[in-house]
């Protein structure tokens, strides 16, 4: 069956953010280039250098609370980040389909709910920029229960707040992991995003339900 005909059956669509609203070639931008780049500047480091000893740090944290946290890696680079991501602003965008995607869903029977291991810090000035948060019922972040979204105590804690049926549920999202996580705790309709990144080729969609954009979750 087409998710596009799964969503009609769930009376809960929860979605990430990053790579499945908006555009993730924002934070590929920022955390691939323009941080390493600052980095490198204050540091008095070759660019190259500071790439290598970044991505490393990136690697060993991924999927953990603090890869996501801003505040861990403006204390860890001495850098602001938050002021970082404020300086590059208008390069936040929606991915193509995505807000008239939610002004679809308004009119459907489904409470939604924005699910994000972003930090709060970057929502509010994604929100900012793009408005985001009118389109959701409820908006809950890893850092508000402690965990990041491939924690199973995070979709423990997720429940006992919304008191959602995973049963009657469709989660949307770009991340394998985390895609694996909601599946693991129950949530019975798990869709990849097989292009997050509007600058970038698509992905593969692996063992995962998959639309290219959200766009494609809609009737024809």
């Amino acid at each position: 069956m087409s998710a596009s005909k799964l969503l009609r059956d769930c009376d809960t669509l929860m979605l990430d953010m990053d790579g499945t609203l908006l555009d993730l070639a924002f934070d590929n931008f920022m955390w691939l280039q323009h941080i390493p780049s600052e980095y490198a500047r204050k540091h008095g480091l070759e660019h190259e250098v500071a790439t290598r000893q970044l991505y490393a740090q990136f690697r060993s944290l991924q999927g953990q609370l603090d890869w996501y946290c801003l505040d861990h890696w403006s204390e860890r680079l001495g850098l602001d980040v938050l002021a970082l991501h404020r300086a590059e602003r208008a390069r936040i965008g929606w991915l193509p389909g995505a807000m008239e995607f939610l002004q679809s869903v308004q009119q459907g029977g489904q409470r939604v709910l924005l699910v994000t291991n972003s930090h709060p810090d970057t929502l509010a000035v994604k929100s900012e920029v793009t408005g985001i948060e009118k389109y959701f019922a409820g908006i809950y972040t890893s850092h508000q229960f402690g965990y990041p979204k491939e924690d199973q105590r995070f979709w423990q804690a997720l429940a006992a707040a919304e008191g959602f049926d995973p049963r009657s549920t469709m989660f949307v999202d770009d991340t394998e992991t985390v895609l694996a996580s909601a599946r693991d705790y129950g949530v019975k309709h798990v869709v990849k995003i097989t292009r997050p990144d509007s600058s970038a080729a698509v992905r593969d969609a692996g063992a995962y339900l998959s639309v290219e954009g959200v766009a494609e979750l809609l009737p024809a």
